[in-house]
This record gives C-alpha cells, structure tokens and sequence, in this order.
C-alpha cells in the first residue's frame, strides 16, 4: 500500500478517497494558526484576503467591510458564507495584485494577513503607487516533528508547511505534492519531484495524489 503523509490535518471524508485507492494517509499539523490581537478601522471600503486564516481572525469584531478581494475557492466561499460581497479572486496573490493594478487601481486597499506573508502582492500594489494598509490579524508557528520515516509521497498546503517540514525531515526520493505555487516555490529549494495542484483546494492535492499512484 502506498503511504504518504499530509503536513495538515485532513476530514475523515478526505482521507477515505484515498483509502479507496489503497493510498494510507497519515497527518499532522506542522505549523498553528492563532488570532491575535489587532487595532483596525470600523468601516473598511476595500479589504484584500489571502486566505481563509485572515477571514477567520476578523469575523467577531465590529469591521464593516463593502467590497472584499480574495486569494483562492475556499476564502472566496467562505467570505460569501459570511455574508461578504467578493469583487475578484484569483488563485494567487501575484494574479490578484494584476488585477488589482489593472482594474481598481483608483481605489485604496486593506490587507488583513498574518505574520508570514508573501512579498509578491504588497510590492506589486507599491510599485503601482496604489495606496495599501496591512493589518496583521493572525500568528502562524511552525510546529515541526521528527517522522522518522520516510513516505512516498508529502503533501503540503503552505509555504510555513514546508519550511516546518524541512528543519527536522528530509525529502529525499519522496514525491512532494503541493497546494499552489507559492508552496511549489518553497519546496524547489529542497526538492524537483513536486506535483502541484491546479486548482488550490485540498481536494485537488487528493486528485493529484490519486492521479498520480493509479
């Protein structure tokens, strides 16, 4: 049986479609996400989120927000859940910052992230003289731990992932699966057998897991 380990904890749902195809899953969660406190405007006309995380970290507080630019299906389906009205998405922050110059660059923009957070929409926005504010919502930590063993295949859903990953395990012959590019980037410092979703959700990775050991 092919076994592989995913760097985040999966539903029982996930894990049984690859059961199904004889694929055991093992899971932990290398890095934690945690809320923190924050100070922002009570009434935000533009708010950029790069994933679900800053969602999450902004939902009990008193912030009116009227147009919300996103990063990816799931914050995108998140933030409509939430009652949010989402004017772009895309599936990376370097394809939003595009669209944001290409097509609001007028308007002045808050981004709700965490403490790690990539350059590449921050300094395109910059470069473009388009007025941007951060507002750090949330902390993530790298939660490494020692496998021991090795897997035939890894599956990462962030960039922290794999950083976490790598300080105690090594990569070795094994086939690194990740989420996105961003994650890809990071996982070419360590290793070229990487398969890379093309879409960024969870069930995609599993799609291509599956692909992949047919």
């Amino acid at each position: 049986m092919i076994e592989i380990l995913s760097t985040k904890k999966l539903t029982n749902p996930q894990k049984e479609l690859l059961l199904k195809e004889n694929i055991n899953c093992f899971d932990e969660d290398f890095i934690k996400i945690s809320p923190i406190e924050f100070e922002s405007p009570t009434v935000i006309e533009n708010a950029i989120f790069a994933s679900k995380n800053a969602v999450k970290s902004i939902l009990n507080r008193e912030i009116t927000i009227k147009n919300c630019f996103c990063v990816g299906d799931k914050t995108e389906a998140y933030l409509k859940k939430k009652g949010f009205s989402v004017i772009e998405k895309s599936y990376q922050a370097q394809a939003l910052a595009e669209q944001l110059v290409k097509k609001h660059s007028e308007k002045e923009f808050t981004l709700f992230c965490g403490n790690i957070r990539r350059e590449e929409l921050p300094k395109l926005l910059k470069k473009n003289q388009i007025k941007l504010s951060e507002i750090e919502v949330y902390k993530t930590a790298l939660t490494s731990k020692n496998m021991i063993r090795t897997y035939d295949g890894v599956l990462f859903f962030s960039p922290s992932a794999v950083e976490s990953f790598a300080q105690r395990n090594l990569f070795e012959e094994t086939t690194v699966f990740c989420i996105g590019k961003t994650t890809e980037a990071e996982a070419r410092k360590h290793t070229n057998n990487i398969i890379t979703a093309n879409r960024s959700t969870i069930e995609n990775v599993i799609i291509q897991v599956i692909k992949h050991y047919k």
